[in-house]
């Protein structure tokens, strides 16, 4: 068989991200999510080569869809600060609701899906550093790229940290960060 159709893959994501949602990692099987699409398990096996990987997949597109509002959020501020401010804030305002994560953080079987966001978390970080980094070049490309990709890899990892054990309000932490990359941002360039 080959791998499914660009529409079934969206589709199989989609009930994927469902039964997640309802039944948790251990709860999902590969024969459900290929029949809410009317495809077979073997094409949903092809897609994505197991159950991990479907689950990997789920997370990633979430965040995909995560960045692209960030990006539009980065784009409204002018200042670095406010800018940064607000996508922290956003960042931890959007995952204490979103479904997807509450799935992998505190889910049935989350347990599992728990790596997705702490230790084989490589490819969440790396997307949203990297996005962030493009997008903040074009915006404000008088900063050292070098410096930004240093910074931003921290701020993604310390957001990232406060999304699975929040320890203070989502405002104070969204300032702190923006501090800190600001911060960091003058001394690394000599604007301090």
């Amino acid at each position: 068989m080959t791998a499914a159709r660009p529409s079934h893959r969206e589709a199989l994501l989609d009930a994927a991200a469902e039964l997640l949602v309802q039944r948790g990692y251990r709860g999902v099987r590969m024969q459900d999510v290929a029949a809410a699409v009317g495809v077979s398990r073997q094409t949903v096996y092809n897609e994505f080569g197991d159950k991990w990987g479907l689950a990997q997949a789920v997370v990633l597109r979430d965040n995909d869809r995560y960045l692209e509002s960030i990006n539009r959020l980065l784009s409204e501020h002018e200042d670095l600060h406010t800018a940064v401010e607000a996508a922290v804030l956003f960042t931890l305002e959007t995952s204490a609701d979103d479904p997807i994560k509450k799935a992998v953080l505190t889910g049935a079987g989350g347990d599992e899906l728990l790596p997705l966001l702490t230790t084989k978390a490589e490819p969440v970080l790396f997307t949203a550093s990297a996005r962030i980094v493009e997008h903040a070049m074009r915006q404000w490309p008088q900063v050292e790229r070098a410096e930004l990709a240093t910074i931003a890899d921290a701020a993604v990892r310390l957001t990232m940290s406060h999304i699975v054990l929040p320890s203070e309000p989502p405002e104070r932490v969204a300032r702190f960060i923006a501090d800190m990359v600001t911060r960091y941002l003058g001394t690394a360039t000599g604007r301090g």
